[in-house]
């Protein structure tokens, strides 16, 4: 058996259905055995290789499983990077396996030969190995993948063309410098200390305004995060990435919290005297409680995570559900105290803000607007891909998610570009659920629009065709607009922000899809359903306006008006001022 032959055979022994990659001459063995492997795993080709490990990254979300890309060397193993990073930083597991020049060639400054090990050694700083010899490919293979698992990160396998395409021996040698691995692993439960318990419970029994901040870690332990909340009378919000966990129809969920986030969540986190994280390392620092107002207790199932962004007063390393449930017994029972109303009206304001904001008729579009149509009409299995722009603040603010619903991004790499493919990651996770991804245009233009090239290629093989890409087309920057006008005082700089016009929804029909434009008020509400009901994936492209401030909840003053300052130098910028005044009004009411 060749190597090659070899390793798509131990993918398969590690469970992995398909590899997401793109062709080259550096890994042509490898790729003729995927032929000879009968699609099992498949092979998915995206039309560039950041996009293959966006993929894999989105399938570990998507999933839960090790997502796995493939690329050639050279320009291809640098293409990576991006997915890799964006794995590493919202900590998911996948494996990148990298052709080389043959062996004999190494150091010679051969064609496309680049140093891979320097290259991967910080995105892949757990693990990044060559197989230089046939004997060394499983336990290389495995120690990528279990390392991978264990601790939540990307690796790197790298396999020089001529190793490829070497002989394996039919037994395995055993004798002294040859290690036999498997394709085994499995999870540990970790669970805190009874001492931590008893500390984590004595300061949040003397909170008398408890706060919770959700994120991602808490996946599995929803119903326990409510227990807490319930037996402390306690107020929620949710990281970016913690916000598909819960319902936000809860009378004291208080939405995203951060730069992003609400207003009911600016208040929970101004207004609380305890704070208890639960598996959440949420960057936006400068949103938590001011230091010295609120001591603070965190569940985290990693301990370097522990006070990494806040100070704490106590931690529990663990497991969030196994640390949740033996700390629930210990709680006081702070139910139906004076803070949970308070929070509860913090939450009703809020709802008022955004629901009149979302009704608001204009042309352009506001895109408050749409992405609140799209909330009412998601169907309940939907799975959701969001971009990183204004479309995130969107998302985070107005988009309801539906029961159980995955919904995911690059966050804390923020990359632009994530949406599409991760949208297909989902797609073939699960065929038979509706795909919606949500996109600004300057992230369509930086390669979405190749991507529905390859959901045009592969539509017809899917049980339900739906794949909707909501396209935000305002020719704008517009997130880095208002951080110009927000962070430096600067005006928008339209060299760099203009987004040139494109028909995002006239190239969908291009490529056999469907498309679906929108400019006016009144049919946002059936282009959102004729979309949704498309016999096949369709972009529905809303024009919306660039000047609907993009800002973080309950600004100060003094930054309002340096950010008018800065409109005032702008041609025509009294419209975005207007709507700034507005949205600082909507703010101040009841606040």
């Amino acid at each position: 058996m060749l190597v090659a032959d070899a390793l798509v055979a131990r993918l398969r022994a590690w469970g992995v259905q398909r590899v997401f990659g793109y062709a080259g001459d550096g890994i042509d063995p490898l790729l003729a055995a995927f032929h000879r492997g009968g699609g099992d795993p498949a092979l998915v080709t995206a039309r560039h290789e950041e996009m293959a490990a966006f993929m894999a990254t989105g399938h570990a979300k998507y999933t839960g499983e090790v997502g796995v890309c493939l690329s050639t060397q050279g320009p291809g193993a640098v293409h990576l990077l991006t997915g890799l990073y964006d794995a590493k930083l919202d900590r998911k597991p996948v494996v990148a396996v990298v052709g080389q020049v043959v062996t004999t060639a190494l150091g010679s400054g051969y064609l496309q030969e680049v140093d891979l090990h320097t290259l991967f050694k910080d995105v892949c700083g757990q693990y990044v190995q060559t197989v230089l010899a046939p004997e060394q490919l499983d336990h290389v293979l495995d120690a990528a993948f279990r390392t991978a698992i264990a601790t939540s990160s990307p690796t790197c396998v790298i396999v020089p063309h001529d190793v490829q395409r070497a002989e394996l021996p039919e037994e395995p040698p055993h004798g002294h410098g040859v290690v036999l691995t498997s394709a085994v692993t499995g999870t540990p439960r970790v669970l805190p200390q009874e001492q931590d318990l008893r500390r984590a419970a004595e300061v949040l029994g003397a909170g008398e305004r408890v706060a919770l901040l959700v994120g991602q870690g808490a996946r599995g332990a929803e119903a326990e995060v409510l227990a807490v909340a319930d037996r402390l009378g306690a107020g929620l919000c949710t990281s970016l990435l913690g916000k598909p966990l819960l319902d936000e129809g809860l009378p004291r969920h208080c939405g995203v919290m951060g730069h992003l986030g609400t207003t009911a969540s600016a208040d929970l986190m101004g207004g609380c005297d305890t704070l208890l994280i639960v598996g959440s390392n949420d960057p936006w620092t400068e949103f938590y409680p001011v230091p010295g107002q609120a001591r603070c207790v965190q569940v985290d199932v990693a301990a370097r995570n522990v006070g990494a962004k806040h100070p704490v007063d106590a931690a529990l390393v663990g497991d969030a559900r196994e640390a949740l449930s033996a700390l629930l017994p210990l709680l006081p029972d702070r139910s139906g105290g004076a803070w949970a109303g308070e929070v509860e009206g913090y939450v009703r304001r809020w709802h008022a803000v955004r629901e009149e904001r979302a009704a608001r008729d204009a042309v352009p579009l506001d895109p408050q607007r749409v992405v609140d149509a799209l909330s009412r009409r998601l169907p309940a299995d939907v799975q959701v891909a969001v971009d990183v722009g204004s479309v995130t603040y969107w998302y985070a603010r107005h988009l309801r998610l539906p029961p159980r619903a995955p919904a995911h991004l690059s966050s804390t790499l923020a990359s632009m570009g994530s949406a599409m493919p991760y949208g297909v990651a989902a797609k073939l996770a699960d065929p038979s659920r509706p795909v919606v991804a949500m996109a600004g245009d300057g992230a369509m233009q930086m390669n979405g629009l190749l991507e529905l090239i390859t959901v045009a290629h592969r539509w017809r093989e899917w049980a339900d065709p739906r794949f909707v890409v909501l396209v935000l087309h305002n020719g704008d920057l517009s997130e880095v607009s208002w951080e110009q006008r927000e962070m430096e005082g600067d005006p928008r700089y339209p060299v760099s922000q203009e987004v040139p016009p494109f028909p995002y929804a006239g190239y969908a029909e291009l490529l056999g899809l469907r498309g679906v434009r929108v400019d006016a008020p009144g049919g946002v509400d059936a282009a959102v359903e004729e979309a949704l009901a498309a016999d096949r994936p369709c972009v529905l492209e809303a024009v919306v306006d660039p000047d609907v401030p993009v800002l973080a909840p309950r600004r100060p003053g003094e930054e309002v008006e340096q950010v008018l300052s800065a409109l005032g130098q702008e041609p025509g910028g009294e419209h975005g001022a207007g709507l700034l005044r507005e949205q600082h009004a909507q703010e101040s009411r009841g606040a």
